[in-house]
C-alpha cells in the first residue's frame, strides 16, 4: 500500500497553486490598466491633433478673409481715384498657396519654434464663386423658371454631355424645393432645399450628371452674375445670350492681357448687337470659396468655406470640414 502524502507537501502544493492564481489575476489587471492608459494616451493625442488642426485652419480662414478685405479696400481706392473696380485672376487673392511647412510661417517670430514639433503642412486657395453660373438664377421672383436662364442651363448641359432633359428636371426639383405649395390643404412634404450643387443628389439628379456640371455650375444663397474676369468660356457662354465658344475664348484671352474694368470694355470685344445684361454678367464679385488643407503627420484635414464680401467685411456663410487619412 502507498503511504499517504505528508500534510506539509500538500500544503506546499496548495500554496504554489494559490500563488499562481494570484499572479495571473495581478498580471491580467495590470495589462488591462496598461491598455486603458495606452488608449487614453491615443485618444488624448488624437483630440489634441484635432483641436490644433481646427485652430490652424481657422487661422488660415481668417488670413484669407483678410486678403479679400484688402482687395476690397484696393477697389474702393480705385473708385476714389476715378478708376473702375474689378476682380480678376491677376490679383493676390487668386494666387493659391502651395503646400508649405507650417514652421516656415513662424520663422519671423522668434518666440515660436516648430522645429521640435510635429510635421505640419498647410496649403489653400481662394476661388471666385461667381466664376460659375449660379443655379439660384434659374427661378424668377415668382418661382417660375426664367426662360433666358433655363436656356443658359440647357447650353451648359449640352456642353457637359449630360442627358438632354437635365435642365428641365433641375428646374422642376428646385421649384418643388424652394417654392411653397399653393394649396394650403396639401399634406405633401417638401423636399429638403439644397445648399450646394452636390445636394441635387437628394432630389434625384444623378451623381454623374452633377459631376459633369460641377466645373461650370454652382449653387449660391443669392442670385449672382457671372464674373467675366474669372469665369470659364463655358460659363461666359451661359451668361451672354447667343454667344459662341469662339467669342468666349477671345474674351478669356483678352482678359489675360488686361482684366475688364466694365461691361463696355467687354462689349467692345464682342460682335455688334450682342446683348449684355448687368444682372447676368459683371466684372466684380462678392462670393468666394476658401479652401484649406492641413497635413499633420498621417492625418489630413480639409476645410471649405463659402464667404460673402459686403460692407467692407467678409462674412462666412458656410463651412464644411473633411477628415482624411494620409496613405502610408
Amino acid at each position: 500500500m502507498r503511504r499517504p502524502a505528508a500534510p506539509a507537501a500538500c500544503q506546499r502544493g496548495a500554496a504554489l497553486l494559490l500563488a499562481m492564481v494570484i499572479l495571473t489575476i495581478v498580471a491580467t489587471i495590470a495589462s488591462g490598466m496598461v491598455w486603458q492608459q495606452n488608449r487614453a494616451i491615443h485618444v488624448e493625442a488624437a483630440e489634441r491633433a484635432r483641436t490644433q488642426s481646427a485652430w490652424i485652419l481657422a487661422g488660415a480662414l481668417d488670413w484669407a478673409r483678410l486678403i479679400l478685405r484688402e482687395d476690397d479696400r484696393v477697389n474702393q481706392q480705385r473708385q476714389r481715384n476715378g478708376q473702375l473696380p474689378y476682380d480678376g485672376l491677376d490679383e493676390p487673392w487668386a494666387t493659391p498657396l502651395a503646400e508649405a511647412r507650417l514652421s516656415s510661417f513662424l520663422a519671423a517670430d522668434r518666440d515660436n519654434n516648430a522645429d521640435g514639433g510635429p510635421e505640419a503642412f498647410l496649403s489653400g486657395s481662394i476661388v471666385d464663386a461667381q466664376s460659375k453660373w449660379n443655379l439660384r438664377n434659374l427661378l424668377d421672383p415668382k418661382g417660375e423658371p426664367a426662360k433666358v436662364e433655363l436656356q443658359a442651363l440647357r447650353t451648359l448641359v449640352d456642353l457637359a454631355g449630360a442627358p438632354t432633359d437635365t435642365a428641365e428636371r433641375i428646374a422642376a426639383v428646385l421649384r418643388e424645393a424652394w417654392v411653397p405649395a399653393t394649396d394650403p390643404g396639401s399634406t405633401r412634404a417638401r423636399p429638403i432645399a439644397p445648399a450646394r450643387l452636390a445636394d441635387l443628389a437628394w432630389l434625384g439628379i444623378e451623381a454623374q450628371t452633377i459631376a459633369r456640371l460641377d466645373p461650370w455650375v454652382t449653387l449660391l444663397p443669392a442670385r449672382t452674375p457671372v464674373n467675366v474676369n474669372t469665369a470659364s468660356r463655358e460659363a461666359i457662354v451661359a451668361a451672354i445670350d447667343g454667344l459662341d465658344l469662339g467669342s468666349a475664348e477671345r474674351l478669356v484671352q483678352q482678359r489675360q492681357r488686361a482684366p475688364f474694368e466694365s461691361l463696355e470694355a467687354v462689349r467692345a470685344q464682342l460682335p455688334p448687337n450682342t446683348p449684355l445684361d448687368a444682372a447676368r454678367l459683371a466684372v466684380t464679385s462678392r462670393w468666394f470659396e476658401i479652401s484649406g488643407r492641413l497635413r499633420l503627420e498621417e492625418r489630413v484635414l480639409e476645410e471649405r468655406s463659402l464667404v460673402e464680401r459686403r460692407d467692407a467685411d467678409v462674412v462666412v456663410r458656410r463651412r464644411e470640414r473633411i477628415s482624411l487619412t494620409e496613405p502610408r
